[in-house]
């Protein structure tokens, strides 16, 4: 089997000379009014005026800012291709980013230079390349994949160790991005709960503090919620909290909470058969959280962040929970099970409440592939956000925006809560056919303290897509990651 390590950038000095003997593919930059920077005039004056010939095309004229052009096989270079990138030196991080993103996807196994001279966002589009050349061929025997070796992309650089330095942050970013879309790309065989908890153990090398509560400690806090999604698996329920303690003892820190169910088929209340092989990743929530906890580790962030999630199977069994069962939660309040495959808020309300008893988080945010109906009202572009607090679900929407990572407020209100209402217990699970993903969230608002600034965000349409998103693939995006680490940067990090 193959596992494809993550792209690393070699950066290496400007250098005019060799531009003439690299192989491979050079990007160079040309602003959209035609001005070349001292590299792209050398690649100019190699070629015989190729590139000021492009400047006064039509196509080049006409083209929007970001576009690629290629020259094949120049005149008197080594390379076997240049490229032009029609670009401002000063642009958007989201242009940039994507222009990055351009240039991976035409990667194969060709070295590509990138010869961008003073380009402002480089940064950015460094970023955009790392995050796209993502490849998951964990499963793939090798001699399928036919890979060959060439995989790498340098960067000339005036100033290469500061730009080293400056690349850090970009690294620690695609990093936990990476680990988030390996965790929801895996299949169920293989992370088991287990096997979850076991990986998660593995971030106490990034100097978090990782704890594991089993199913006898769940027990005995009273998460029958919780254990009941569970009961019908041999999988045991794992609660796993992940801490980064990068501020002050006395900062209250921010909770991040993921359901984490590896599989789902449903329960009792079994799923078609269609479409089943994707619940693989109803884990999607715990994965980013563990994302974005990794990234706050590997930039040594100056916050305090707690992450706790969820390991559960839903599976049906003869011991498997039964629609009308009524179960007790970790608060008290008890819930009447109209429907196992409302599974996720019923390992959320417990994992919710513990983080607000034994933490005291100055805000919470959840997160999980939690309803179809959020897909169904937002498709693949956005995830779904509910909240209690318009402050902090505004500051996640902006963090969104500025990651370019699709978001969306959805209401809640007293409306969408009567129809959670239980002739035999305090609530029920779900409240029918009309809102689910609304009723969802107002099921879960129901264990949240009235003092907690909170946010539930549904990513069930944009944890995995069947084509390719803006940044990643087919498959896994690693959605969330970006818009949390921008959120604690901007509102919850000391100094």
């Amino acid at each position: 089997m193959k596992t494809i390590k993550p792209l690393n950038l070699k950066i290496i000095g400007s250098d005019l000379e060799a531009l003439a003997t690299t192989t491979g593919i050079i990007v160079v930059l040309i602003t959209p009014k035609g001005v070349m920077d001292p590299l792209a005039k050398r690649i100019n004056k190699l070629t015989r005026g190729s590139l000021t010939r492009l400047i006064g095309s039509k196509h080049f004229i006409e083209s929007d800012t970001g576009k690629l052009f290629s020259i094949d096989f120049p005149e008197r270079c080594a390379a076997e291709k240049i490229c032009v990138l029609k670009i401002e030196r000063r642009t958007s991080k989201l242009i940039a980013r994507k222009a990055g993103v351009e240039i991976a996807k035409m990667k194969g196994s060709v070295e590509i230079l990138l010869a961008l001279g003073n380009f402002a966002n480089l940064v950015e589009l460094c970023k955009g390349v790392m995050l796209r050349e993502y490849k998951f061929y964990n499963h793939k025997t090798e001699d399928s994949l036919n890979l060959e070796d060439g995989d790498l992309i340098t960067v000339m650089h005036k100033e290469p160790e500061i730009f080293k330095s400056e690349l850090n942050e970009a690294e620690a970013i695609r990093d936990g991005v990476f680990l988030t879309r390996n965790l929801i790309n895996e299949p169920s065989n293989i992370l088991t709960t287990e096997e979850f908890a076991n990986r998660l153990a593995e971030l106490s090398k990034l100097g978090m503090k990782i704890e594991i509560l089993e199913d006898d400690d769940l027990r005995n806090l009273g998460m029958n919620a919780f254990l009941g999604v569970g009961q019908g698996s041999s999988s045991p329920c794992k609660l796993v909290i992940m801490s980064w303690s990068g501020a002050n003892d006395d900062v209250a820190p921010l909770a991040l909470v993921g359901k984490g169910v590896v599989f789902d088929t449903g329960g009792i209340s079994l799923k078609p058969a269609g479409g089943m092989e994707d619940m693989t990743m109803d884990m999607g929530g715990a994965a980013v959280v563990a994302g974005v906890l990794a990234t706050l580790a590997r930039r040594k962030s100056a916050s305090n962040v707690v992450g706790l999630v969820g390991l559960v199977e839903n599976m049906p069994s003869g011991t498997a929970q039964r629609p009308g069962d009524i179960v007790k939660s970790m608060k008290g309040d008890t819930i009447e099970v109209i429907n196992t495959d409302a599974e996720g808020r019923l390992v959320l309300c417990d994992v919710m409440w513990y983080a607000q008893e034994r933490f005291k988080p100055s805000a919470m945010i959840d997160l999980a592939t939690l309803t179809g109906a959020i897909i169904v009202s937002l498709g693949h572009e956005n995830a779904g956000l509910f909240s209690n607090n318009d402050w902090l679900c505004n500051e996640v929407l902006k963090a969104a925006d500025f990651e370019n990572e699709g978001a969306w407020r959805m209401p809640l209100g007293k409306p969408y809560s009567k129809l959670l209402k239980s002739r035999l217990a305090d609530i029920k699970n779900v409240g029918g056919r009309a809102a689910g993903s609304i009723t969802a969230a107002a099921f879960l608002e129901k264990f949240v303290k009235p003092e907690i600034p909170w946010v539930h965000i549904d990513i069930a349409g944009v944890a995995q897509t069947k084509s390719e998103s803006d940044h990643a693939p087919a498959g896994a995006t690693g959605w969330g990651v970006m818009t949390l680490d921008t959120l604690i940067k901007n509102n919850f990090e000391c100094g």
